[in-house]
């Protein structure tokens, strides 16, 4: 007696997905609850495990595109000989995958690659916005679970057309490309700028690091302070905390902010619920928790859904200034730059100070010049005064 194996619904809206890679072999014998395949959206990343035991038999090659409810396997009751079945296709094509080149230097296959591989960590301000004690930063472990799937994904069925090398986009890098374009052709867009001191949030956090740490059992990020400056921020200037909606303008009343984080796959970014009502510690938990989430490969769309406002930091790369494009349909999204040591006036004298260039893009229909400056100092104000966000003055 066989089962079939077939794609799951993983959110409304979505249709179909890209088989990016099998877990097992064809003619491999499997556990009930083990990992099968995973599916790749325009939203998220999901591991489809198996119902029940016995041995797997593949019928969609992995890089295929499959429709919600389509079959791509069985499993047949039974255990696997002790020779495994002949190649299908399927296995044939995930056979070519086994070793991939980069710069001539051949790497093994993406499915045997370790579960958190070394790369680079595009968290929040600074790479300790998003650490936790024995646990990867939130865009390390998001990288992490998504690297081996990014491998695959993006680079299916490459075709060489001499000088040039042809691949299919990933449902997410394609979602992404659309929202980019509907954000530009949709909203007035426009980006005023400020800079802030950092240097007493530095200090604060260098002298309160170790206290916070045992009381709390997580670290005291930069990235907690910028989410607590922007709450301040949106409840000075509520036109930011609002979204055009037809004729109508919406109003929210909430401040479920989303934290943009860059991967090998593309961005992501998961929503600090209710952040106005966390402390400090609250926030940097979710950071955490979103951090395990994301090394365990189990990101749902809901922790991705719902966002009033949108904090990305390019200065994780290096970038000095940038203008951020909004994130559909929300009207503002502040973007944070490098920290870098410059020269500053301070009471008459040149002083050298750790400096970072600040960007909002908002929504012009919506959001006047007046407001978003007020917002963009507001935002200041708390990041050079940071004892008073912790305080909630």
């Amino acid at each position: 007696m066989s089962l079939e194996i077939k794609i799951p619904a993983v959110g409304e809206s979505i249709t179909s997905g890209l088989l990016s890679v099998w877990h097992k072999k064809d003619g491999d014998a499997v556990g009930a609850g083990e990992a099968l395949f995973t599916l790749e959206t325009d939203k998220v990343s999901t591991e489809i495990t198996a119902e029940k035991a016995g041995v797997l038999k593949i019928t969609a090659a992995a890089g295929s595109e499959v429709k919600i409810g389509e079959t791509v396997g069985t499993i047949e009751e039974g255990r696997a000989t002790a020779k495994a079945a002949p190649a299908s296709a399927a296995q044939t094509h995930d056979d070519k995958s086994d070793a991939r080149t980069t710069h001539g230097a051949v790497e093994p296959p993406a499915r045997e690659q370790p579960k958190t591989p070394a790369v680079s960590i595009p968290a929040g301000v600074a790479r300790e916005s998003f650490e936790a004690p024995a646990a990867p930063s939130l865009s390390a472990a998001v990288a992490a679970a998504n690297l081996s799937l990014s491998t695959l994904s993006e680079n299916t069925a490459p075709v060489a057309e001499g000088r040039s090398t042809r691949k299919k986009m990933s449902p997410l890098r394609r979602k992404i490309a659309q929202q980019l374009v509907m954000a530009q052709h949709t909203a007035a867009i426009l980006t005023t700028f400020n800079e802030c001191d950092m240097s007493a949030v530095m200090s604060l956090r260098a002298s309160q690091q170790e206290a916070f740490t045992k009381e709390h059992g997580v670290k005291l990020g930069f990235m907690s302070f910028f989410i607590k400056a922007t709450v301040s921020a949106l409840k000075a200037c509520p036109a930011i905390n609002g979204r055009m909606d037809g004729d109508d303008f919406v109003q929210n009343h909430y401040f479920d902010l989303g934290v943009a984080v860059g991967t090998e796959r593309g961005l992501v970014v998961p929503v600090i619920r209710d952040a106005d009502q966390k402390s400090f510690a609250d926030i940097e938990r979710d950071l955490a928790a979103y951090a395990v989430k994301a090394r365990e490969g189990k990101i749902k769309i809901e922790d991705l859904q719902g966002g009033v406002f949108t904090l990305s930091n390019g200065g994780i790369y290096g970038s000095l200034l940038s203008t951020p494009i909004l994130n559909p349909p929300q009207s503002g999204i502040l973007g944070m730059h490098k920290i870098q040591e410059r020269p500053v006036a301070e009471k008459g004298q040149v002083v050298i100070r750790p400096m970072m260039y600040l960007a909002l893009s908002y929504d012009h229909r919506v959001v006047d010049g007046k407001e978003a400056v007020t917002f963009l100092i507001r935002v200041k104000d708390g990041i050079e005064n940071p004892v008073r966000l912790m305080l909630g003055l």
